[in-house]
């Protein structure tokens, strides 16, 4: 009788240090809307505690945190959408998927990515035209204009415009879809 092995998923390689110091990770999926969230996210996190050291230890607050950490926040989203967008990891119904005819399926998905894509360009558009707008108008608290925190996420929607553009690429290459895939694995989120 053959021994039989388990067949669960992929977990990857070895954890970063089972194997020694000298495992390096894996740093090839990253991309440049990863490290800018990543910074956006560690100046965010550092303001926050400010905010919240000088609130509460020394009980003299500074006026400036709260603001710019809400504008912080808002980067972080919008640039975050971006690998989002490339990692097919936005909210999306899979549902109707799973009970519609495969030929329309097949026929739906490569237009909810013209759709993504329309979309995504479109908003990218108005951010654009909005950064123009706030071009004088000054934060509340400090005095630098608000086309700051517009233009970065205006930034955030090109990425994901362009990262649309290319999932949608990817998707017509390959025939298939990250939402055509939810018939076969009969997944129910």
């Amino acid at each position: 009788m053959p021994e039989q092995t388990a067949s669960g998923p992929h977990l990857g390689g070895p954890t970063i240090g089972a194997l020694g110091d000298e495992a390096e990770p894996d740093l090839s999926d990253y991309r440049i809307e990863d490290w800018a969230t990543l910074a956006f996210f560690w100046v965010l996190a550092v303001v926050v505690f400010l905010q919240f050291f000088t609130r509460y230890a020394l009980n003299n607050p500074l006026a400036w945190t709260e603001e710019i950490a809400r504008y912080l926040l808002a980067c972080v989203a919008f640039l975050g959408g971006g690998l989002a967008v490339r990692r097919y990891s936005h909210i999306h119904v899979e549902f109707a998927y799973m009970y519609m005819p495969r030929g329309l399926a097949r026929a739906l998905s490569p237009l909810v990515d013209v759709i993504r894509v329309l979309f995504f360009a479109y908003a990218t558009w108005l951010g654009w035209k909005v950064t123009q707008i706030m071009r004088t108008q000054p934060m509340v608290v400090v005095d630098w204009p608000m086309s700051i925190v517009y233009g970065i996420c205006t930034l955030g929607l090109m990425l994901m415009t362009v990262r649309a553009i290319q999932v949608a690429a990817h998707n017509w290459w390959t025939g298939s879809s990250p939402l055509l895939k939810v018939r076969e694995e009969g997944r129910h989120q």
